[in-house]
């Protein structure tokens, strides 16, 4: 089963969409507003978005921009503007697929089976070593369980999805507190800290999470 967000204002093309992928097993969140976008993805982790191009509150095209500072989850954009320079548009934007309305549902559940298999987002990400199930709150370090917190399984989480790229003290924040709380930055070099200690229990000789001086930290793709 995997988590997708469907972020599109027509209630019927909505529930068409999420019928239709519920029954080939995929769990949906639906948000009908832009701009209630960006908390949706941070309270559900879904696994692959489903992002209308005109919205309500912000277009599909600022979502696209505000997903992708922060992830690199999939994303397939829907529109009913089948302008070429739209079509350019979304894809430079960091979009993983484009399709344009009206559209078969059985097209979509196809889109969305070919890109989650491209992205590996089906299953639970692995990357060196480290196994995150989101839904069971589960992490394993090179086979061992590791005890995480509610937050430092959030920081894991956020740092793995992108191995190789700096995130920023406060694109962590983001990921790790989901109701906007006011926190200092330097809380995340404390979770970092214990989550380092925790990740070196489960591996004395490896060290996955890297500082980058002055710009924050990354998950290491080595």
């Amino acid at each position: 089963m995997s988590r997708i967000l469907i972020v599109e204002d027509e209630p019927k093309i909505a529930a068409l969409l999420q019928e239709y992928l519920a029954a080939h097993g995929h769990q949906c969140t639906w948000i009908d507003r832009g701009d209630k976008a960006m908390q949706a993805f941070k309270a559900h982790a879904p696994e692959l978005i489903l992002l209308d191009l005109m919205l309500p509150g912000i277009d599909g095209v600022e979502v696209c921009k505000q997903v992708r500072a922060q992830s690199e989850v999939p994303i397939i954009m829907v529109t009913a503007r089948v302008e070429e320079i739209d079509r350019l548009l979304g894809l430079e934007l960091g979009a993983d697929d484009y399709i344009c309305k009206p559209f078969s549902p059985r097209e979509v559940v196809a889109r969305v089976k070919a890109v989650l298999r491209r992205a590996g987002a089906a299953g639970r990400p692995s990357i060196h070593g480290l196994e995150l199930d989101h839904e069971r709150h589960l992490a394993t370090f090179n086979g061992e369980a590791l005890q995480l917190t509610a937050v430092e399984f959030a920081l894991l989480e956020a740092l793995a999805q992108r191995p190789g790229r700096v995130m920023s003290r406060a694109q962590l924040l983001d990921r790790m507190y989901s109701d906007y709380r006011v926190v200092s930055d330097r809380a995340v070099d404390t979770h970092i800290k214990n989550l380092r200690a925790k990740l070196k229990t489960a591996a004395p000789d490896v060290e996955p999470i890297e500082s980058v001086y002055g710009l924050g930290y990354r998950y290491s793709e080595s």
